[in-house]
């Protein structure tokens, strides 16, 4: 396990308190890289060998982010991502490589928010890290009024959702694409578009985070014969928050 490595100063932030994110890679030539380039953007960066020694560091510590491997022994990436899901909405970013992408479905249906392939551009990671750091600290400023739509109320300063009175646990990803959805009810959002809005544009030609992701939701919130989230073939996808009028 990793030493601790303190900095002061927040990435593109300014004075303040760091982020701290946890590395679990059994390969230490890709934990010395990512904590080389992680520290000297100003995050607070500790890491571990495996993922069972993950998980506790990850208990201690409590970090704003997680990057962990796939394959590691004991504890894989996959059951980390799954262990830490129990306990947190911590935003997941996995490693993976190119024949994983088996792995890479049962991680982001474990939990995980986000993938990256290796070999990977540190440019590409950073900006990744960044994304999803952003999205976890809404600033005071960005308050806004719970959505009521249709079934549906969405808060997304408590990050709830509610779907007939019921309350539904959503992960940080399944919650960013309803609430994204929500925003445009009744319009078909291509895929192209969700994929930017919710990953970036380094996601457009990723099309599996999209069919992970909605079967994930379609299983927390649908509760009724007609759906709420249609499949336009080809295009992409229309969410309906009152089946009876769509």
């Amino acid at each position: 396990m990793g030493s601790n490595s303190s900095v002061r100063l927040r990435d593109g932030a300014g004075e303040g308190p760091a982020h701290k994110i946890l590395i679990v890679d059994d390969e230490p030539q890709i934990i010395r890289v990512l904590r080389a380039s992680l520290t000297s953007h100003g995050y607070d960066v500790r890491s571990a060998s495996d993922g069972a020694s993950g998980m506790d560091l990850y208990r201690l510590w409590a970090p704003d982010l997680v990057i962990t491997d796939l394959s590691m022994p004991g504890v894989s990436g996959v059951e980390l991502c799954r262990e830490i899901r129990r306990l947190a909405a911590t935003p997941i970013l996995v490693l993976s490589v190119r024949d994983q992408d088996r792995s890479k479905v049962e991680a982001l249906d474990a939990g995980a928010d986000d993938y990256v392939t290796k070999p990977f551009s540190m440019e590409e990671l950073q900006a990744r890290v960044r994304a999803h750091l952003r999205r976890v600290a809404v600033p005071e400023a960005e308050a806004s009024r719970p959505i009521h739509i249709g079934d549906f109320v969405i808060d997304a300063d408590a990050h709830r959702v509610t779907v007939r009175g019921t309350d539904v646990r959503l992960t940080p990803k399944q919650f960013e694409l309803l609430l994204y959805m929500a925003k445009h009810a009744g319009r078909v959002l291509t895929h192209r578009a969700l994929l930017t809005a919710v990953w970036g544009i380094h996601s457009v030609g990723q099309p599996e985070y999209l069919r992970v992701f909605i079967g994930q939701l379609r299983k927390k919130i649908e509760i009724g014969p007609k759906p709420y989230l249609v499949t336009e073939p080809w295009i992409g996808y229309r969410f309906c928050p009152d089946p009876e009028q769509c």
